[in-house]
């Protein structure tokens, strides 16, 4: 892997993703087992957890602060405008701070270089929470969540994203599915498709683990036989809110629709959605749309996020037992329970 992808693509969550990916998700499964049965045991007891969030947040932050507390570990919460960061100390100075003060950091902002720094100077485990160009721990629990509810593991699975294929979700998706041996698809017009680099290493990753990746842009044909049809707002998290008049246009082809849905040819197909989702009138965004589209909801009709098939909210829940599994991965190992 050349330097320059190695700098990109290696810094998604600061774990080696081809061997963790699965060990991550097994660890998960056991976690939430035992949540649910009153036999969890803390492994995180004693430790330390800051999350450093620039971003807004709902079930990241809760995710993080669950399971850190479930598995006896301290948190600490501090949003973007409460420390220096980037004002009158720089992000190398921050991480050297952080790094004795706590076990790990989950960062939530905007550039990408930000983790990456703050993983060198702390010396210790940084989780990246969202960044402009990559979602890793939404991606750990889509494919758990995706195997959790077709009961076959991700490398017999198809999974296809429609939408804005530029996005951090996207990103996170192909080589999080490339590393388990998915099938991962992106159906989205030309002028919005992943990053070619990404999708050069998803591919490459995918042929050793006997996954494969498409970018296609109909996005009927980027649905037919997926397992699951995944989609995400139209204009995330730092853009201009001018732009969704312009996106609804571009998108609403790839809008999930009842008969989107029906076009995988399997009457058992999954919904899935990071949220938080525009699918009915009743917030801002959804009122303005349908004011100036005619459009009740965004990228996904309102019978669609609410059916039986739809897995939205299975997926937000299981962002916290990935996290906890992750946390426990990295900072407790190999040395077994805690007595």
């Amino acid at each position: 892997m050349s330097a320059v992808i190695e700098r990109r693509i290696g810094a998604l969550s600061d774990w080696n993703l081809v061997p963790a990916a699965r060990t991550i998700l097994d660890l998960a499964a056991e976690l939430k087992t035992a949540r649910r049965e009153g036999s969890e045991v803390q492994r995180l007891r004693g430790r330390a957890i800051v999350l450093l969030f620039e971003k807004p947040s709902t079930r990241t932050r809760n995710a993080f602060e669950l399971a850190a507390v479930q598995q006896g570990a301290h948190v600490t919460y501090i949003d973007g405008g409460q420390t220096h960061l980037g004002e009158t100390e720089s992000v190398a100075d921050t991480g050297a701070v952080l790094g004795r003060l706590y076990d790990g950091i989950a960062y939530r902002g905007a550039p990408q270089a930000t983790v990456e720094q703050l993983a060198v100077s702390s010396g210790i485990p940084v989780w990246n929470a969202l960044t402009d160009d990559w979602h890793p721990t939404q991606a750990l629990a889509d494919f758990f969540t995706l195997e959790e509810t077709c009961g076959r593991p991700a490398s017999e699975l198809t999974i296809a994203f429609v939408g804005d294929g530029r996005d951090n979700v996207v990103h996170s998706m192909l080589v999080t599915g490339a590393a388990l041996g998915s099938h991962v698809r992106v159906g989205c017009p030309a002028e919005l498709a992943p990053d070619p680099v990404v999708v050069e290493h998803a591919a490459s990753l995918a042929h050793r683990t006997g996954g494969t990746i498409e970018v296609l842009h109909d996005p009927h044909a980027a649905v037919r036989g997926a397992d699951a049809v995944y989609t995400d707002v139209w204009v995330s998290m730092g853009e201009a809110d001018g732009l969704w008049e312009t996106r609804a246009r571009t998108l609403a082809p790839y809008r999930v629709t009842p008969a989107l849905m029906a076009a995988t040819g399997k009457l058992d197909a999954r919904f899935m959605h990071c949220l938080p989702a525009v699918h009915d009138d009743t917030t801002t965004v959804g009122a303005r749309m349908r004011r100036v589209t005619g459009l009740v909801g965004a990228e996904v009709d309102d019978e669609v996020f609410r059916s039986e098939h739809s897995v939205v909210f299975q997926q937000a829940e299981n962002r916290m037992h990935t996290i906890k599994a992750l946390m426990v991965h990295d900072l407790a190992g190999d040395e077994g329970p805690a007595r």
